[in-house]
């Protein structure tokens, strides 16, 4: 058996070169089996991989991975203990995995079910060192099972009620990002926490997610409103604006975005239309309170709205900063990962800015922010040896359209229909552009610096 080069970086006949390997490794296996070449068949290791990697997929994917990132894992797992050519198959809520052993004996399929999709970004790494060990010979078959039982019962970086603050702090600061002061930072962490306390309480009775996100943000709007019919001295239209930005599921729309382009179109679709159904229900629930709330005559309007300023104030940066380090705790990124993380905020908030300023419309400006993170992000967690979700999505937290949002909804109930569609289309295309630019800023980084992937061994045929 000979081995291959590392793929890395050179020349675009290298690249050729590299190419022509691939598939005369893959020929090479497909004649080998016709032949009856020599594989492993199924016996009791083969089950115990095919149940170590279908469950590191399952953590993965339920962690918010990508479907590449999951597929490329269980085929690192399942060839460093001898199943080779196994086919993998990642949706949003399974993981299947497929072998044919050779010699005439029968298939193997397994499938795991993803029940409950809870980020946790600590376990991510955990779970990428232990394919990387796997993968380079370092551990075997049993002290992999053992690692990855004390990958799942470590306990999380951060206590619970801490992750909790950490979500009602990103609604505070993001009305600080949109021009809002003290009691309004105050409010929005008042009505996030209410919002999302409220929304547990209800997914603990078996309430969909709709009906919780739905409920979370008409309990933001219901503080708006009480704040403007009392005639309080503070920027009612800054709370329910952080609440938003608390709300919309940025993980999920960066994924979503990346398994599409990347070709996984049926985990990428669902993803979206997972993302769409959220945004809805956000929607939904601001709409409904502000519909009754103008029926009351509660002065609710786009007079004073706020708008997040056009320059990278002190205050607008520490914003930036505290949502990204508050999106990163809710979403259990280890302590050593939260000044970088706070940085990227920080960047991505300081390029949005300065791309505003050359009158560009929302969704290419975000594009351009999301772009730039992307890039710095994904180079970061190359040097750190770690997923690129970690260092970029917590970055992208501030750009979130939050007061888009807000505004088409004011325009929907106050009649104007055509106009608020609008908003509501831009605040969606600038969602969808946060997504489509953080994977665009990796792909340039890849382009420059290829990822170094170790090519399959090419196989001797026999004959």
């Amino acid at each position: 058996m000979t081995s291959e080069p590392v793929e890395g970086e050179g020349t675009p006949e290298a690249g050729g070169a590299r190419e022509q390997t691939r598939d005369a490794n893959e020929y090479a296996a497909m004649e080998a089996a016709l032949r009856g070449g020599h594989e492993p068949g199924v016996g009791g290791e083969a089950y115990v991989t095919m149940d170590l990697a279908l469950r590191i997929g399952e953590l993965m994917l339920a962690g918010g991975e990508t479907a590449e990132s999951v597929d490329l894992a269980l085929g690192r797992i399942t060839r460093a203990y001898g199943l080779p050519h196994c086919e993998v198959d990642v949706t949003l809520a399974a993981v299947g995995l497929s072998y044919l052993p050779r010699g005439g004996r029968p298939p193997v399929t397994a499938e795991r079910r993803v029940r409950r999709r809870l980020p946790n970004y600590a376990r991510l790494i955990a779970v990428e060192e232990l394919v990387r060990a796997a993968a380079r010979g370092r551990l075997t078959l049993q002290e992999s099972k053992f690692a990855l039982s004390d990958i799942i019962g470590r306990p999380p970086p951060y206590p619970n009620w801490l992750a909790v603050t950490a979500l009602s702090l990103l609604g505070a600061a993001g009305a600080v990002l949109v021009g809002g002061g003290l009691l309004a930072a105050v409010a929005a962490f008042v009505a996030t926490l209410l919002g999302d306390r409220t929304g547990a309480w209800l997914g603990r009775r078996g309430i969909t997610d709709f009906f919780q996100m739905a409920l979370a943000a008409a309990i933001g709007s219901l503080v708006t409103v009480l704040l403007a019919w009392t005639d309080a001295p503070v920027g009612s239209g800054s709370v329910i604006i952080g609440v938003v930005i608390a709300l919309i599921p940025g993980r999920a729309l960066v994924v979503s975005m990346q398994d599409g382009i990347a070709g996984d179109l049926v985990t990428g679709t669902t993803r979206l239309v997972e993302v769409l159904f959220m945004i809805a229900a956000i929607l939904s629930g601001i709409g409904a309170v502000i519909y009754l709330a103008a029926r009351m005559g509660v002065p609710v309007s786009l007079e004073n709205l706020p708008q997040a300023p056009s320059t990278a104030a002190a205050p607008q940066s520490l914003g930036a900063a505290a949502i990204a380090m508050a999106f990163a705790v809710f979403h259990l990124v280890p302590r050593s990962y939260l000044l970088p993380v706070a940085l990227g905020g920080v960047i991505s908030w300081g390029t949005l800015v300065e791309v505003r300023h050359l009158d560009l419309p929302a969704a290419p400006a975000t594009a351009i922010a999301a772009t730039v993170v992307g890039a710095i992000g994904t180079a970061f967690a190359r040097w750190r040896r770690v997923p690129a979700l970690i260092c970029v999505t917590p970055c992208i937290a501030p750009l979130m359209p939050g007061t888009l949002m807000y505004r088409g909804m004011l325009e929907l109930t106050g009649g104007d229909t055509g106009q608020g569609a609008l908003i509501l289309v831009e605040a969606l295309a600038t969602a969808l552009a946060i997504g489509a630019g953080v994977y665009i800023g990796g792909e340039l980084l890849r382009v420059v610096r290829p990822a170094r992937r170790v090519l399959r061994p090419t196989r001797r045929i026999r004959t």
